[in-house]
C-alpha cells in the first residue's frame, strides 16, 4: 500500500459521510413520528373523538413529506457501496448484502404496501384496518432500520463469518451471529430510540409554535402530552442502551473508547470526564496528547462504565499504539507485522494452489489463519501506526455535546408534560420558545451520535479487518470530487424543499374536517 491515493480515500469518505448525514436528517423523524401517529390514531379508534383523527392526519402529512425525501437519499447511499467502495463490496458482499437484501424484500415492502392505505384509505377501509395499516407502516419503518443497523453493527464488530482464501472473500457461516451480535442489537435499539426522542422533540416544538401563535390549542396540548410521554419513556431507553454501547465499545473498539474519553495513558479506577475543554493545538497531529484547560471528573466512573467494575483497568491510546505487556495488550506495530504476514501468506497460498503445491499451500494457509485477526493492520506495515488513531477532539466533544443535549431533552419532556397537565403551558412562553428552538438541537444530537460512531472507528471500514485505504474503488479522485459537489447541491436542494413544504403545512395547520 505504498502508493495510496489519500486524496481518493478522503474524498470517498467525505462523499459517503455527506450522503449518510443528509440521509440521517430524514430517517429518525420517520422512525419516531410513525409510532406517535399510530398512538394518536389508536386514541381516535378507542375514543371515537374526531379531533384525534384530525390531529393524526395533520402529523401524517408531515410524516409523508419526510418519508418521501428520506427514501431518495437512502437509495443513493446504498449505491455508493458499489461505486466508491467496490473493494469493500467484493471483500464482504456475501455478508453485508444479506441484511440489506432482507431490508428491501421484507421491511420496505411491508411499509410500502400499507403506506397507501394509511394515506388514502381513511374513507375506503374500516377504522380498525386503517389503524392496522398505520401500525404496520410504523413497524415496517423500524424493521427497515433494523437490517441496515445490523449491517453497520457487523462492520463495527464482524461476527458469524469465515474467510474463504480461494475466493478472497468473507462468507457468512452463521446468520444468527450476525443478526444477534451484541453490537448490532445494541446499535439498533440505541439508534431507533434516539429517533423516537427526536420525533418527540419535533412534535412538541411544532405544538409549542401553535400555542405561541394562539392557534390550535387542542391539537397542540394533546400532541404535547403524547409526545412528552413517548419522549420520556424513550429517553430512559436511550440512556440504558447508551450504557450498553459504551461497554461494547470498550470491549470491541477500545481505541474508539479511549479517543472518546481523551484517555492517553491507561488507568485503573479511571475517572469519567463529565465536562472538559481540551487544550488542543490544531497544528499538532491527532495522536498527540490533548491536555485539559478545564475538566470535571467523576471518580472511578469510566472504569465502571466500561467494565462494570470501578477498579478495572481501562487502556488508553498509548497502551493500544505502543502496547502494554502487563495487561497483555499488543502494540499496533506488532499487529501490523502479523497482519503483513497474513497478507503475504494469502498471496503465497494462492500461488501454491496455482502451482499445484499442496504442501506449501497448506503451510501458507495455516500461517494466514493464525494471523488473520490482525489482517487489516498489515496495510499499515511500514507506515506510521498513529494513522490508526481517530480524531480525539472530534469524538470527545461530539460525545459530550450529544449527552448534554440528551439531558436537556429529558428535562424538556418532563417540564412540558407537567405544565400541560396543570393547564399552565400557554402562559410559559419561555418554555414554549425553548421547545421550539430545541428542534434543531435534536437533529444536531442525532448527527453527533453518528460522528462518534463513525469518526471514532476510523480508519476502519470493517473493524481490524479492512481499512479505508484498502476498501475504496480504483477511481480518479477528481471523479469523486465532482459527484461530491453534485450530491451536495442535490441533497441541499432536497433539504430546503422539505423545510419549505413542512413550514407551509405547519403554517396552514390541520384540515377542518
Amino acid at each position: 500500500m505504498e502508493n495510496v491515493d489519500f486524496s481518493l480515500v478522503d474524498w470517498s469518505r467525505a462523499q459517503f459521510a455527506l450522503t449518510a448525514m443528509y440521509h440521517w436528517l430524514f430517517v429518525p423523524l420517520t422512525l419516531g413520528l410513525s409510532f406517535i401517529i399510530a398512538f394518536m390514531e389508536t386514541l381516535y379508534v378507542r375514543t371515537g373523538d374526531p379531533e384525534w383523527k384530525r390531529i393524526t392526519k395533520f402529523w401524517l402529512t408531515l410524516f409523508g413529506v419526510n418519508f418521501a425525501i428520506g427514501v431518495a437519499t437512502g437509495i443513493i447511499l446504498e449505491f455508493e457501496f458499489g461505486t466508491n467502495w467496490s473493494n469493500y463490496s467484493w471483500f464482504v458482499g456475501d455478508i453485508f448484502g444479506a441484511p440489506l437484501a432482507i431490508e428491501g424484500i421484507m421491511a420496505f415492502f411491508l411499509e410500502s404496501t400499507f403506506i397507501a392505505v394509511m394515506f388514502f384509505g381513511w374513507n375506503k377501509v374500516s377504522k380498525k384496518f386503517h389503524l392496522l395499516s398505520t401500525w404496520l407502516v410504523a413497524i415496517g419503518s423500524n424493521l427497515s432500520a433494523l437490517w441496515i443497523l445490523v449491517a453497520n453493527g457487523w462492520m463495527q464488530n464482524p461476527a458469524g463469518m469465515k474467510f474463504n482464501p480461494d475466493t478472497v472473500r468473507n462468507e457468512m457461516v452463521n446468520f444468527w451471529e450476525v443478526l444477534f451480535s451484541p453490537v448490532a442489537i445494541n446499535k439498533f435499539l440505541h439508534t431507533i430510540s434516539s429517533g423516537y426522542v427526536l420525533a418527540s422533540v419535533f412534535v412538541i416544538g411544532v405544538s409549542a409554535w401553535y400555542l405561541l401563535k394562539n392557534r390550535e390549542p387542542i391539537l397542540a396540548k394533546r400532541s404535547i402530552v403524547v409526545a412528552a410521554v413517548f419522549g420520556l419513556i424513550t429517553t430512559a431507553f436511550v440512556v440504558l442502551t447508551g450504557d450498553g454501547s459504551a461497554r461494547n465499545m470498550a470491549k470491541y473498539q477500545p481505541m474508539k473508547f479511549a479517543a472518546m474519553e481523551n484517555l492517553y495513558v491507561g488507568q485503573q479506577n479511571a475517572p469519567l470526564v463529565a465536562i472538559g475543554i481540551l487544550k488542543a493545538d490544531p497544528k499538532e497531529a491527532a495522536h498527540k496528547k490533548q491536555d485539559f484547560l478545564f475538566e470535571l471528573e467523576i471518580p472511578n466512573m469510566l472504569s465502571y462504565m466500561a467494565f462494570l467494575d470501578p477498579n478495572a483497568y481501562v487502556p488508553g491510546i498509548q497502551d493500544l499504539v505502543h502496547g502494554n505487556a502487563a495487561h497483555q495488550i499488543p502494540s499496533y506495530r506488532e499487529r501490523s507485522e502479523k497482519g503483513k504476514i497474513a497478507i503475504q501468506s494469502l498471496a503465497a497460498y494462492k500461488e501454491a494452489k496455482k502451482a499445484g503445491n499442496d504442501s506449501l499451500a497448506k503451510s501458507a494457509l495455516s500461517s494466514f489463519e493464525a494471523n488473520y485477526p490482525h489482517f487489516g493492520y498489515g496495510y499499515y506495515a511500514g507506515r506510521d501506526v498513529h494513522e490508526l488513531v481517530p480524531s480525539v477532539p472530534t469524538t470527545f466533544y461530539s460525545f459530550r455535546i450529544m449527552v448534554g443535549l440528551g439531558v436537556h431533552f429529558g428535562a424538556l419532556f418532563l417540564v412540558v408534560l407537567l405544565l400541560t397537565i396543570k393547564k399552565r403551558i400557554e402562559k410559559k412562553r419561555f418554555i414554549l420558545y425553548t421547545a421550539l428552538w430545541t428542534i434543531p438541537l435534536a437533529y444536531i444530537a442525532s448527527e453527533l451520535g453518528w460522528v462518534v460512531a463513525e469518526v471514532g472507528r476510523q480508519p476502519w471500514v470493517i473493524q481490524d479487518i479492512l481499512p479505508a485505504i484498502a476498501a475504496v474503488s480504483q477511481l480518479k479522485s477528481s471523479s469523486v470530487q465532482i459527484t461530491f459537489w453534485m450530491f451536495f447541491i442535490l441533497f441541499t436542494g432536497l433539504l430546503i424543499a422539505e423545510i419549505k413544504i413542512m413550514l407551509a403545512v405547519i403554517q396552514k395547520g390541520p384540515d377542518s374536517n
